[in-house]
């Protein structure tokens, strides 16, 4: 009744309330592609934001640190007798002042500079910890994407051998009854449709993980049906300039920063060598008897051990420059190498998975078919034909599983950069020297 009056009262709201529902079906049902998959991880991430608040504190930080120091305001008494007729009095002696002053510290303009540069760095390696962590976040999501794909794949060739048993079974205990089998036979065959529940259940529990994983970073979209998987037969490294491709890898491009930064605290290390003056102003208070009195001074701090200090300091700054810059080419080297690895494993298992869709594969469903023949013409027993059977069962899931791996495999290659840069790798050199 109430949904009846709200019908006849709000048609409009119903209306749109049964559109709405009816899209949030729809998408539901509508296939998640693996490019849509990324694009949600991308979007939902919190990871991003944060690195995103990092790079706008250390922007901010930049601008404060190119400032002069606050002026500092000072306040006291000179000169107030302790004894005597006039003790504690700020007006009967001559030599006591009540002081109000102002100081203020002229830092020199290269230090400024150098310091502001060096929070600027720092919002620049966040940046490009972002860019690192959005490849990361692709490659993650493609790593579950494809894992659930061929999970289900995997459970959908058990499936199919499952339901091959039972007619299996229905077969066994037909020829039982027309005395052309014994029991021997439909026991076997049982045995083989346990066997590959218990395998069902096995791929079901990781298509269940799979799900979770995709879940961790798309969230309620994980449960949605999965789209046709994407071309793995190519990706976008070429082996032959591999070295200049990943000059510009996110992992590579934060250890840069990290050497920028350290040739940024050099610099600041260097301008602290010469020191910053301070100027103070003050304006001092006498009783009423005598003259107000004005002072103006200048502080100047004394590097009398600068070499053992300073020039230090500037030493070791130098020192973790050379360090930053020796890690980024360790690391670049150690990046080049593993995804030169990776290629080769990559090139070998879609030689393997040919070999596998072109002869292993149809061997095995040759051998089940000639057992199922001989068996149904009383030359083979039941035994055989299911033996022939799980041996072409296990070729395909081998061959699938050689697939995910392959897949695996372009996955990581694939989405080394982000996808906005997988194309636009700059070619660049490994450090020689520093200065």
């Amino acid at each position: 009744m109430s949904f009846l009056f709200i019908a006849r009262g709000r048609p409009v709201i119903v209306a749109s309330l049964l559109f709405v529902l009816c899209r949030a079906a729809v998408a539901a049902d509508t296939p998640l592609t693996l490019g849509e998959a990324q694009q949600r991880a991308v979007q939902q991430s919190r990871l991003l934001a944060a690195k995103d608040f990092s790079a706008t504190a250390a922007s901010e930080m930049a601008l404060a640190a190119g400032r002069l120091p606050d002026p500092v305001l000072k306040f006291g008494v000179d000169n107030l007798p302790v004894d005597g007729p006039d003790r504690f009095s700020l007006t009967r002696d001559f030599m006591t002042q009540r002081r109000v002053g102002l100081m203020q510290e002229l830092t020199r303009g290269d230090k400024l500079r150098s310091r502001a540069e060096r929070f600027q760095r720092e919002a620049e390696k966040s940046s490009a910890e972002k860019t690192a962590t959005t490849a990361t976040i692709q490659r993650d999501t493609a790593l579950a994407w494809l894992y659930r794909y061929y999970a289900e794949a995997m459970a959908a060739v058990v499936a199919d051998q499952a339901a091959q048993a039972r007619l299996e079974i229905q077969a066994a205990e037909a020829a039982y009854r027309a005395n052309r089998g014994g029991q021997a036979d439909i026991i076997a065959a049982r045995s083989a449709l346990v066997a590959f529940d218990d395998r069902s259940s096995e791929i079901g529990r990781r298509v269940g993980n799979a799900t979770v994983m995709l879940a961790r970073w798309i969230g309620a979209d994980a449960q949605r049906p999965l789209a046709g998987k994407p071309d793995t037969d190519s990706v976008h490294l070429d082996g032959a300039t591999l070295d200049t491709q990943l000059g510009h890898h996110p992992a590579i491009a934060i250890l840069g920063k990290q050497a920028e930064i350290a040739a940024a605290d050099a610099r600041l290390a260097q301008a602290n060598t010469k020191a910053d003056w301070s100027v103070e102003l003050a304006f001092q208070q006498r009783g009423p008897a005598y003259a107000n009195m004005l002072s103006l001074g200048v502080s100047v701090p004394l590097q009398w051990d600068r070499k053992n200090r300073q020039d230090r300091e500037v030493s070791a700054r130098l020192a973790q420059v050379e360090q930053a810059n020796a890690e980024r080419d360790d690391a670049l080297r150690a990046h080049i190498a593993e995804v030169r690895s990776l290629l080769n494993e990559w090139h070998n298992n879609r030689e393997r998975q040919a070999r596998y869709q072109r002869e292993l594969i149809p061997l095995a469903a040759s051998r089940s078919t000639a057992e199922l023949a001989a068996y149904r013409g009383g030359k083979a027993s039941l035994a055989a034909v299911l033996a022939a059977r799980r041996a072409e069962v296990d070729a395909r899931l081998q061959a699938l599983q050689l697939e995910a791996d392959t897949a695996r495999l372009w996955a990581q290659l694939n989405f080394l950069f982000p996808l906005d840069q997988a194309s636009r790798a700059a070619p660049v050199s490994m450090h020689k020297d520093s200065k």
